[in-house]
């Protein structure tokens, strides 16, 4: 079953150069031990800050379009990774280690499969 690990984190907050390189290297063993053991493909990536983002709706036929997230709240969203796993309680192991479950949180959300047409 696939599973959508969505990082949070406050963004914010400034990490020193040395705190930065610590986390990286954490997050490239994560991307080594999750592909070693099958869980990780290549979706998984980083995102850019919260002052990029566009929130898109569409009412009453007219696209409107809004600067920012939908939400504020005292952690965004920061990235993401696709997670292959047996099952939830597997998938929350693979979570608890992606590194900014240290620093933030890890939202763990199954894949609702869509037969195909």
């Amino acid at each position: 079953m696939r599973y959508l690990a969505l990082i949070y984190r406050d963004e914010t907050v400034v990490w020193s150069d040395e705190e930065q390189e610590k986390v990286a290297a954490a997050y490239y063993a994560f991307g080594d031990e999750g592909r070693k053991a099958g869980v990780l493909g290549d979706a998984g990536e980083a995102l850019q800050p919260t002052s990029t983002a566009t929130t898109v709706r569409v009412t009453a036929g007219e696209t409107v379009t809004t600067d920012g997230p939908f939400a504020e709240t005292k952690e965004q969203l920061r990235g993401f990774y696709l997670l292959d796993c047996d099952n939830l309680d597997q998938a929350i192991e693979w979570a608890a280690k992606i590194p900014t479950a240290k620093h933030g949180s890890i939202e763990v959300r199954p894949i609702r499969e869509i037969p195909e047409q």
